[in-house]
């Protein structure tokens, strides 16, 4: 599983516009792109200005898919015009078996 975190930082008159852009990111690629397993949108509890995106990817094939599919472009041409980033936070492979409760 190719997996990865990045955060954004908002102005603060478009968080909302944030986080429908995403969610409909979200909704578009995991109904419609095979290798999208989880594409989480997370507010930062301390600063209402920024935002995180964590999402899992059956392997890095898959994310390229995203990347240059149509849910993708969507979401940076309206992000992008009031919203700073991504920051990459973390990416990278699972390693060994998932951990469970």
């Amino acid at each position: 599983m190719y997996q990865f975190l990045v955060s954004f930082t908002v102005q603060p008159e478009h968080r909302d516009d944030f986080v429908r852009a995403a969610h409909r990111t979200a909704r578009g690629s995991l109904a419609n792109e095979p290798g999208s397993h989880r594409f989480e949108v997370i507010a930062d509890e301390e600063n209402p200005d920024v935002f995180y995106l964590n999402e899992v990817y059956a392997d890095l094939d898959a994310f390229t898919a995203h990347a240059t599919g149509p849910y993708f472009a969507a979401f940076f041409a309206e992000a992008g015009t009031y919203a700073e980033g991504p920051t990459w936070l973390m990416r990278g492979n699972l390693v060994g078996d998932k951990a469970t409760a």
